[in-house]
């Protein structure tokens, strides 16, 4: 039988197996790229602060929406390390041992489960609680929900979406104390010292 002439798509080692995506997984970095040639690899981090990757050693990876694809569905990479580096994070896996594996894993979307996140002080939220929160004011007014945050640098907004005339609007408050007066995660609610009208 007759070679094709491709070489063949490197597979993952067995070390690292094919899993099922936790149902509170949340997407918290990506694969950059290989880092150095023991099978050390750097993961962009969605957040600025990457607490969520530090608080588990069980990683959960899906390939990459764009790009080549080294594997299909989801898969569990067991860290043994991982630390701060410069903008990024620098981590190794078990079944990671040189740059060939570690180039493998370029692209893939980092999950950890929701409930392995560190607990937050008090008065810190994190962005994924607030994700689909209902805003309302002082007197009860309903806002809209909470779409998205936005960090403008020295603070973060809330994009709350909402409907105007039967059409799609948005507003944004900014998260901080002068206009936000409380935030009850188990009643989904933010209340705010804010006005339609602003």
């Amino acid at each position: 039988m007759a070679a094709s002439g491709r070489p063949a798509t490197p597979a993952l080692p067995a070390d690292i197996e094919p899993a099922e995506l936790p149902a509170d997984a949340i997407e918290v970095g990506r694969i950059a790229d290989a880092w150095g040639v023991k099978g050390w690899f750097r993961v962009l981090p969605h957040s600025a602060d990457p607490q969520a990757l530090f608080s588990t050693k069980r990683w959960y990876l899906q390939p990459s929406e764009r790009g080549a694809k080294t594997f299909s569905g989801t898969v569990l990479l067991r860290v043994r390390e991982s630390k701060d580096h410069s903008d990024s994070v620098v981590a190794r896996a078990d079944g990671v041992e040189d740059r060939a594996v570690a180039e493998l894993l370029k692209g893939a979307r980092v999950f950890v489960p929701r409930s392995a996140f560190p607990t937050a002080a008090r008065d810190e939220f994190y962005w994924v609680d607030l994700l689909g929160l209902d805003v309302v004011n002082r007197e009860g007014l309903a806002l809209g929900r909470v779409k998205e945050l936005l960090s403008t640098g020295p603070q973060t907004v809330l994009v709350i979406a909402y409907e105007e005339e039967g059409k799609p609007a948005e507003r944004m408050i900014p998260f901080v104390a002068a206009y936000v007066d409380d935030v009850d995660l188990p009643a989904r609610r933010i209340t705010v010292d804010w006005q339609a009208d602003y």
